[in-house]
């Protein structure tokens, strides 16, 4: 990286009155109602009599039929229209995750049902997708005739090849032979599984599912290869059905599969490692682990690894904005987030009904601090942020109109049955500079960049496309919020709410210039403030200062303390303390040519940022 790394966390948000400031909590049952209507945008197949989102229609009808065998159903992945297999089952694993752990929260919201609907049309589907016991058809349409393409689902006229994984197509892989005919994964009543696709002894090979679909390759790559597909596998059998066999299988292979050795920050549809940790770590805190108690130890302490990097106190701390939210990549960041957040959360209530705690390298950490951060990711997505944008398609009144979605972005086929070619689509609704006609109700989009900013266009794929692994760990973590104290000893964290900027139509801000403050020649710690944006509220100017604190020395910042006067807004990134600021709560030093970033809002000049004590070691 040849760019400076800016070490950005969130830190507590300061108000001052004289701005005129939104205030109030999240309705995260409206937001729960709404992430799951998300996934009726995206079903694909004939459409149910009680769909909700009314200006879909039936889709992808062909879909297996020149393979011979019936594929239609499941849903579309993103903003286009392909069934991509392995995030599918991603996404349908951790709505039925949600449902588990959360279940009498989403009754009382009267979402259960709609939950369970949303889970039944995801694993209908990959019932259809195994029509033998060594075939399973992984993808339905490839990405690059797709892309290729700007239509509704209803006028599809791309390739909708269907490709499988069986013997013929692999030379380094073997379908695991379920040990019953296989009926549906899930019972609508108690969600146990009936039967699963796993070894009843030790595989017979193994290999990546890319390297038999390799049109995936361009667009979900397998990187983590499997053996944490095999341990997550394991581990939900176990769950499921309490067979000691996968019990044994989880430790007997934990040390040659990566289980007790990879040390995670990132969790997600390809990389597992941190599911399975967090639900082995379950097992151990139940009592379920026996004389296996020493290697499911060994489960805990990485996952217990993965939770102290999420809240800054571990030995490798997660990167976050200046506004607080995860950051791992530019396309699709908000995946990571939600991801994290769900595990965060169910880790915080398993060592609250456990009476443990959390052991990181800056010490023991109550479990609540793990709620109280994926509350601040949740708000942030929903609207507490710099930018005081909602990230959720139709929660708030500032939420992404030019959703990089074919669906959403042309008029409803049941508006304007005329046909949309190919082509014409990009022609006449993708270069559209106007809000999508179908608002693609709970989408979560793609998210901000790692300095909080974000563009509403539609050809801004990486922050402006939702998917269906984005929504999936959310419903959980919503559910949560929304039940309050529930069946838990843990009470939801008391949080003052961020304060939420009144915006405007934001508009482009002039040229931004790097404004240097006066510092001491002597001083190895220089500041830099620019303006980002700006709009106008009320007939009054607002602005949005970055200002990134670098040290030229040699030798490491220790204790810095800034003093900032003629601030009269929020602030993120910093921690106050007294009359002065310091270092975000999870950061402690500042390395040789290191920088990290804070930003602020108000409605005059810059505030006067300057070094008041520093420690050089």
């Amino acid at each position: 990286m040849g760019k400076l790394m800016r070490l950005i966390s969130m830190a507590p948000l300061f108000l001052l009155l004289c701005l005129p400031f939104a205030f109030g909590g999240h309705d995260y049952n409206q937001a729960l109602s709404k992430s799951i209507l998300f996934f009726e945008a995206q079903r694909s197949g004939y459409l149910p009599h009680n769909q909700r989102i009314t200006w879909r229609a039936n889709s992808g009808l062909n879909d297996g039929k020149a393979s011979g065998v019936d594929l239609v159903g499941g849903y579309y992945d993103a903003g286009d229209n392909v069934k991509f297999g392995l995030p599918m089952a991603f996404t349908i694993t951790m709505m039925s995750w949600s449902i588990i752990e959360y279940r009498k929260q989403m009754a009382a919201n009267g979402e259960l049902g709609h939950a369970m609907e949303a889970v039944k049309w995801g694993t209908d589907y990959f019932i259809k997708a195994h029509p033998q016991p060594y075939v399973l058809y992984g993808e339905v349409g490839d990405g690059n005739s797709d892309h290729y393409c700007w239509q509704r689902p209803e006028d599809m006229t791309t390739d909708r090849r269907a490709y499988k994984i069986d013997p013929r197509s692999l030379e380094h892989f073997a379908l695991r032979r379920p040990s019953r005919p296989i009926t549906s994964p899930f019972d609508r009543t108690d969600l146990k599984p009936k039967a699963a696709i796993f070894p009843s002894r030790a595989n017979i090979c193994r290999g990546k599912y890319d390297s038999s679909i390799t049109v995936a390759q361009k667009y979900y790559r397998s990187i983590s290869g499997y053996n944490d597909e095999l341990l997550w596998a394991a581990a939900w059998l176990y769950q499921a059905s309490n067979n000691k066999y996968y019990l044994n299988y989880l430790a007997k292979n934990g040390d040659s599969m990566g289980g007790t050795g990879w040390a995670m920050t990132e969790f997600g549809w390809d990389v597992k490692y941190a599911g399975v940790q967090t639900l082995v770590a379950k097992f151990l805190m139940q009592g379920k682990a026996g004389h296996h108690a020493p290697v499911f130890e060994k489960y805990r302490q990485k996952a217990e690894y993965f939770m102290c990097s999420l809240i800054g106190k571990g030995s490798r701390n997660i990167q976050r904005t200046p506004g607080g939210l995860i950051y791992r990549q530019r396309w699709n960041n908000m995946q990571f987030v939600t991801s994290a957040s769900f595990l965060a959360t169910v880790y915080s209530d398993y060592l609250t009904s456990y009476r443990g705690s959390l052991k990181c390298a800056a010490g023991n950490v109550a479990p609540s601090e793990l709620l109280s951060f994926a509350k601040s990711q949740v708000d942030y997505l929903l609207g507490d942020n710099p930018r005081a944008t909602s990230y959720m398609v139709g929660y708030g009144n500032n939420y992404p109109r030019q959703v990089h979605h074919r669906g959403s972005s042309i008029v409803s086929i049941k508006v304007n049955p005329k046909f949309v070619a190919c082509r014409q689509g990009y022609a006449t609704w993708y270069t559209r500079k106007a809000s999508d006609p179908n608002v693609l109700t709970g989408a979560l989009v793609g998210g901000p960049d790692a300095y909080d900013n974000f563009a509403d266009e539609r050809d801004n794929y990486e922050q402006t496309e939702p998917a269906t692994y984005n929504n999936a760990p959310l419903l959980g973590i919503l559910a949560r919020l929304a039940g309050g104290h529930g069946g838990y000893n843990q009470l939801l964290p008391v949080v003052s709410p961020a304060p939420n900027p009144v915006i405007a139509k934001l508009k482009p801000a002039p040229k931004p210039k790097w404004t240097p403050t006066p510092a001491s020649s002597s001083s190895p710690i220089t500041i830099n403030q620019k303006m980002t944006t700006s709009w106008n509220h009320k007939g009054k100017t607002y602005y949005r200062y970055s200002t990134v604190v670098t040290n030229k020395s040699y030798k490491t910042v220790k204790a810095l303390k800034l003093s900032i006067s003629k601030l009269y807004g929020p602030i993120w990134g910093l921690t106050k303390s007294g009359n002065s600021y310091g270092f975000p709560e999870w950061l402690n030093t500042l390395p040789a040519g290191k920088s990290l970033e804070f930003v602020y809002i108000h409605a005059a000049s810059p505030a006067d940022v300057s070094v008041s004590s520093y420690n050089l070691a």
